[in-house]
């Protein structure tokens, strides 16, 4: 081994022990700082209920966490079909002028700023959305999951809206990375099932969903960690609550992310312990969801 592959094999291992010191050191620091607020509320009680009383150092994230995963899940279930299908139309359909134009807008969106998200939702799709929020209850309120707890329930900033505005955030994120995935299918494998008589929709499905399933999984769960952290746009349009709304077309909702944003400002000792806990909630959420998914992916291989 020449001097300088040694130089470069350790830049390499030093960049990869920063990593892992950075990850470890978050970790310490967030279980450190949040001992007192976990001490004072109880470590139980504090991932059971569903409270937020600095006075008497009261403080419950299961309520929070509930919403967290349903913002998420709402935002997966509007971007995936939409990213995949972008993904499939600029790869298999486009012409290859309107294909960089698709790409580079996706690319753009990818970079947006999600305050921009966020006051778009706010100003310019509430109102579109709750005539949406209001047709899937008028007729598809058979579904648990488009239910009201009662006829006039105010239907603007929802977990509802929120998820689909946090879904436009992820949606480029899924489909670049689908798009990665599917360029790399070999082109003879495509071609030779539309020679032995296959329609575009049948190699689609027959060979190229296939041969990518490993990496559009990565994609959608790298959304979904996206979805689960997002903060300035879930705090900029829901009604923030601390309990767990489940009618998800209804005013009122809450995320580990949008509690820390609304409440730091103004928080003290005690409470600015108990915010660092709900981020080491959070971190362990997005940590626990990023090794599924790498198990997920793993095991798609192999069965491939």
């Amino acid at each position: 081994m020449t001097r300088g592959d040694r130089i470069f094999r350790t830049l390499c291992a030093s960049a990869a022990a920063v990593s892992l010191f950075i990850i470890g050191g978050t970790a310490l620091f967030l279980a450190i700082k949040s001992i007192p607020a976990l001490q004072e509320a109880g470590l139980v009680s504090f991932f059971t209920t569903s409270v937020w009383n600095p006075t008497v150092g009261d403080f419950g994230v299961l309520g929070l966490l509930i919403g967290t995963i349903i913002i998420a899940t709402v935002s997966l279930l509007v971007a995936v079909p939409l990213a995949i299908g972008l993904a499939l139309f600029i790869n298999e359909y486009s012409p290859a002028r309107i294909r960089r134009i698709l790409t580079s807008s996706v690319d753009l969106l990818a970079a947006m700023p999600s305050i921009i998200f966020g006051m778009w939702g706010f100003f310019a799709l509430q109102a579109p959305l709750v005539g949406v929020a209001s047709w899937l209850n008028l007729h598809l309120s058979a579904i648990p999951f488009f239910r009201l707890s009662e006829p006039d329930a105010p239907l603007l900033r929802s977990s509802f809206i929120v998820g689909t505005v946090v879904a436009l955030m992820i949606v480029p994120i899924i489909t670049s990375v689908s798009r990665d995935v599917m360029a790399q299918c070999p082109r003879s494998q495509c071609e030779a099932a539309l020679a032995l008589g296959g329609s575009r929709w049948g190699m689609i499905k027959e060979v190229l969903l296939p041969f990518g399933k490993a990496g559009i999984t990565g994609a959608v769960l790298l959304g979904f960690g996206r979805a689960l952290g997002e903060t300035i746009a879930v705090a900029l349009i829901i009604a923030f609550t601390v309990e767990a709304n489940p009618y998800v077309l209804e005013q009122g909702g809450g995320s580990i992310a949008s509690l820390i944003a609304i409440k730091f400002p103004e928080a003290q000792d005690l409470e600015i312990s108990a915010l660092i806990a709900a981020g080491l909630a959070l971190f362990g959420m997005t940590l626990l969801v990023n090794l599924g998914a790498r198990a997920i992916v793993r095991r798609t291989q192999i069965a491939a």
